[in-house]
């Protein structure tokens, strides 16, 4: 089975965070090892495999994650002037549950942080 750090770690309590915004579906938090100097990552709290395939779970769930990339995507573009918005699917994606980065800047070595 394909990992999930976010089923596995970050929704599990494992790992230490610094969220920026949670609802009761959906956690933002900074990135744990950011590539970028903003890098924001939202996930559904519910195992969403991908974009492209939601696991059974209503649309309505899509719905409320990408509300929340919206909301993160607007903050970092009042802020920083701009952002990107990302998602990866397929060999693309390393962990296999639905996730967005919502970044500023140019990418950084893990080595910078």
């Amino acid at each position: 089975m394909p990992s999930d750090f976010y089923c596995d770690q970050a929704l599990s309590g494992k790992a230490t965070l610094k969220i920026v915004r949670e609802t009761a579906e959906v956690l933002a938090f900074h990135h744990t090892r950011a590539h970028w100097p903003v890098h924001i990552v939202v996930v559904p709290k519910t195992h969403i495999p991908s974009l492209t395939d939601l696991g059974g779970h209503p649309i309505e769930l899509l719905h409320k994650v990408l509300a929340v990339v919206r909301e993160i995507a607007a903050q970092v573009e009042r802020e920083y002037g701009a952002c990107c918005v990302l998602t990866n699917l397929g060999e693309y994606q390393d962990s296999k549950h639905l996730h967005f980065h919502v970044t500023n800047g140019q990418p950084v070595n893990d080595s910078d942080f």
